[in-house]
């Protein structure tokens, strides 16, 4: 499988980003919903799987970006 280009990678890195600001604030607003505490509703995003993995996965882009530069 060929390498993809830093345009490539950009655009994921873009799209990721997108996407957990998304489920970010839907975690966030439901967690209002049911009146969780501010520390509560940080606890739960800190330990979200799916948040977590897209950290990952851009701290990864990133290295591949910078790799390419």
């Amino acid at each position: 499988m060929p390498e993809p280009s830093s345009h490539e990678l950009e655009s994921s890195i873009a799209e990721l980003k997108a996407y957990k600001e998304r489920l970010t604030k839907e975690v966030i607003k439901i967690a209002q919903k049911l009146r969780m505490p501010q520390k509560k509703i940080n606890s739960i995003i800190e330990e979200h799987a799916e948040l977590n993995r897209i950290n990952q996965l851009l701290l990864t882009l990133n290295d591949q970006l910078n790799a390419n530069l």
